[in-house]
């Protein structure tokens, strides 16, 4: 029997997303996030005796500032090397957009896979080959997994990838390939990187994303960590999953519909914090509250809402204390009254019409993205990528924004309305 940890997309002191900026953020926590994941990660490896650790690309997050992000690197790699814990790596699309981390020299029990061809690495104290190639370059849109050889008979073979396999939803389709190919290859375990959620793609053979080791944005939720592999003397493998984050991201959806006034949706958001913490008993989770339905307090929250996201802010401050922190709260109510009173035929009617065609028209969402393709070369990368979800490819996404538009709207048209 053997053990082996399997983790990807260390993006090694990537900031998260600047959350250290807002007034009031724990950026004691934030701060050096992904150095205390990577950190979980050699400790892990540590305490369960592992045999070896695979990580499929994306150690590092681009240039770094300076060598302290490659220094951090080795001298953890070296924690593993005292312990006789090999470390076999590939590098990702983001460690090739580096042009120092190539030149980093790492200790003698790490093994880093060539670029310009597929290669393997033999343990032949556990008997295992691994088999992998690095990215050469930012963009690799050639399918890797084709010319890598044949399973080496009599050993554990252990496929090393970095890609986006057939496509997955908010990554770019990086050496790209199929899960069927994969499968035929003959492998008995494929170790993948570069998608973020983790996903068991195949139980037969094991085909695995482990995720990242530390959420770095809001749509990123959940426990972050890496896999362990433990192979028993049959050959055959069983996962386990072993967290590693210490800031995670949490959605909170509060329910407005029946409430009589902005403090009891506060007090509902309030009922909430037990199970938020709870989730993550040991770190600091960052939430964002999303507060949607049709309330009789809707013009109250519209008419302040920094004043409701403070309230919001303040219950989990109250309540969670330093483990939980409100990172931002959206208000998506609508009045109950809605546009009951609205006339059908007249001009707002068409402009709702109008809205509610598009939003349920694929063509036409379609035609949409394609509009506002210009403006999102325009936005800055934290936001194209990031917390703020823009997914104009989504056509999921788009109709969401026309609902908001629509709601948004039909408020300062009924505002105007009733002034006048």
């Amino acid at each position: 029997m053997f053990k082996f940890l399997h983790a990807a997309d260390i993006h090694l002191d990537s900031p998260l997303l600047r959350l250290d900026v807002y007034e009031g953020a724990p950026a004691a926590e934030i701060r050096g996030a992904t150095r205390r994941a990577f950190e979980n990660l050699v400790q892990t490896a540590l305490a369960e005796e592992v045999d070896f650790v695979v990580l499929a690309g994306d150690i590092f997050d681009g240039d770094w500032k300076d060598y302290n992000t490659g220094l951090h690197f080795a001298a953890r790699i070296a924690r593993l090397r005292e312990a006789g814990i090999p470390v076999i790596l590939a590098a990702g699309n983001h460690d090739a957009a580096s042009s120092i981390s190539r030149s980093l020299r790492l200790p003698d029990n790490a093994r880093v896979f060539p670029h310009d061809r597929p290669d393997t690495f033999r343990l032949e104290s556990v008997n295992v080959a691994v088999h992998g190639q690095s990215f050469g370059s930012p963009a690799v849109r050639a399918d890797l997994s084709r010319g890598y050889p044949a399973p080496v008979p009599g050993c554990f073979n252990v496929g090393l990838l970095h890609t986006g396999v057939n496509g997955r939803e908010g990554h770019e389709r990086y050496a790209p390939c199929t899960l069927a190919a994969l499968r035929e290859k003959g492998y008995d375990y494929w170790a993948l990187g570069h998608v973020h959620q983790r996903e068991v793609l195949s139980a037969e053979p094991l085909v695995v994303f482990p995720g990242n080791t530390q959420g770095r944005h809001a749509r990123e939720t959940g426990a972050k960590g890496c896999i362990l592999v433990t192979v028993d003397d049959s050959g055959r493998a069983a996962i386990d999953f072993r967290p590693l984050d210490v800031v995670r991201w949490a959605a909170a959806a509060v329910d407005a519909a029946g409430s009589d006034s902005a403090y009891d949706l506060v007090d509902r958001f309030r009922r909430g914090i037990p199970a938020l913490l709870a989730a993550n008993p040991e770190g600091l989770t960052v939430v964002r509250v999303r507060v949607e339905g049709a309330t009789p307090a809707h013009d109250d929250l519209m008419s302040d809402p920094q004043r409701w996201e403070s309230e919001i802010r303040a219950a989990a401050a109250e309540d969670g204390g330093e483990r939980l922190w409100v990172e931002k709260v959206r208000l998506g109510t609508h009045s109950p009254r809605a546009t009951d009173d609205l006339p059908p035929d007249g001009a707002v009617g068409e402009l709702m019409s109008l809205i509610d065609e598009i939003g349920s028209d694929p063509a036409a969402l379609g035609a949409l993205a394609a509009e506002l393709a210009d403006l999102e070369k325009k936005l800055p990368r934290e936001f194209r990528d990031g917390a703020e979800g823009w997914t104009p490819d989504s056509p999921g996404w788009l109709a969401g924004l026309l609902a908001e538009s629509r709601s948004l709207l039909v408020r300062r048209l009924m505002k105007a309305r009733d002034d006048g």
